[in-house]
């Protein structure tokens, strides 16, 4: 349990000295790694200050400048359930394209307000899950192919009750073990304060380390909750993970933008290796 509260409270000073928090050991050379991944719940683009601003979401994904980000409550939550982005002006400025889903207006943008931007590569399978619990939830479980390998994403938005997102950790581990093999990035809004046992999150172990890529990241004025995740299965695919912190993030929305630094070679490489070995050891 002090493991648990040790962790937290190096998070949280490092969150507030604008540090981020680098993996022990993932990354000898001291790299960021190939590819940088990025979780962002913009709150339906209503800001701190109470005012709605698609705009200047815009403005702080830009900031990012991630290759691959998850959009959380991107679309509006009743009636039309429109999409509340201009998706033009984010590929005219961010170079970012939305993966497809099948939303659920013909004006929305998202899946369960789930959405999922891409700046290069090829999208070979993607899959609308519903997660169960009290609350309509959902998550995208995207298959993509990049010049450095294959990835698989999978940017969810858990719900606000502990037994809800138990299950919904439940759901989305039943959902990848069927799945091809390939190095797997669980990204989204997790809504998950707490660490160790207690934690909902804790029921993703052994595949996915809650703890070891936790940055506060909400509320945006002040961040103590490390409430938006990017974990890795391998466990070395995250290199480091900080909050984007910035003057504009803190106004824009509730949440702050987390932003991950991915090594996919690394991970590649050390699954062949495993794969070698499994298939040497067999044969002796």
């Amino acid at each position: 349990m002090a493991s648990s509260h040790t962790s937290l409270s190096a998070g949280i000073l490092a969150a507030l000295r604008g540090k981020r928090v680098s993996l022990a050991g993932r990354n000898a050379a001291g790299e960021r790694g190939d590819t940088v991944i990025a979780s962002y719940n913009i709150h339906k683009c209503i800001g701190t200050d109470k005012r709605f601003d698609p705009g200047r979401i815009t403005e702080v994904i830009t900031e990012i400048d991630a290759d691959i980000i998850a959009l959380q409550e991107a679309d509006q939550r009743f009636g039309e359930r429109a999409g509340l982005l201009d998706l033009e002006r984010l590929h005219r400025e961010c170079h970012l394209i939305a993966v497809p889903v099948a939303a659920f207006s013909p004006k929305g943008h998202g899946w369960h307000g789930n959405m999922l931007l891409l700046r290069e590569g090829a999208v070979a399978k993607v899959h609308q899950l519903k997660l169960p619990g009290v609350e309509p939830r959902g998550a995208l479980v995207v298959d993509l192919d990049l010049k450095t390998g294959p990835l698989r994403i999978v940017a969810a938005h858990f719900g606000l009750l502990r037994h809800s997102r138990a299950q919904q950790a439940a759901a989305i581990l039943a959902a990848i073990q069927g799945a091809e093999k390939r190095p797997t990035l669980l990204i989204g809004d997790l809504n998950e304060w707490r660490m160790g046992r207690r934690s909902a999150l804790s029921f993703l172990s052994p595949v996915f380390d809650h703890a070891a890529t936790a940055v506060p990241s909400f509320p945006s004025r002040f961040p103590l909750l490390a409430l938006d995740r990017v974990m890795g299965s391998p466990h070395n695919l995250v290199t480091a993970v900080e909050v984007h912190n910035t003057p504009l993030s803190r106004v824009a929305s509730d949440h702050l933008p987390i932003k991950a630094f991915v090594d996919l070679k690394a991970a590649l490489a050390g699954l062949e290796d495993k794969a070698a070995g499994a298939v040497s050891a067999a044969q002796t």
